[in-house]
């Protein structure tokens, strides 16, 4: 390997095993929570509760009957996208510890959310 290659290479090893030590290393709000979901209106339904996990950051459903996707930023802010059949809604907010809290909107519907760590 000439200079060139061995000085590429070795700044692209000081790059990527900083980041990936990073990812692996999980997120402070990693686990189980609760989220309980609230309507504005009363003709949308009022009071369902889903449970999702956070692993790494990354959200997932922990429910067959829902899917869930997004992200949880270190600092606390969410982004979440939750699915059921043909209804679709997306949701933000910030979790600290062990609780969150943040608001929804879908196509015909909107209102708040609180979270709990299981």
């Amino acid at each position: 390997m000439n200079g060139f290659r061995k000085a590429l290479f070795a700044t692209i090893i000081a790059i990527v095993v900083p980041l990936t030590q990073a990812n692996a290393a999980g997120s402070t709000f990693d686990g189980a929570w609760n989220v309980r979901i609230s309507s504005s209106s009363d003709t949308c339904g009022n009071g369902a509760t889903v449970a999702i996990g956070i692993s790494n950051g990354q959200i997932a459903s922990s429910s067959a009957a829902v899917t869930a996707s997004g992200r949880v930023a270190d600092a606390g802010a969410i982004n979440v996208s939750l699915s059921t059949g043909i209804k679709h809604a997306v949701g933000y907010g910030r979790l600290s510890g062990t609780s969150g809290s943040g608001t929804w909107r879908g196509a015909l519907c909107s209102g708040t959310w609180t979270a709990e760590r299981m």
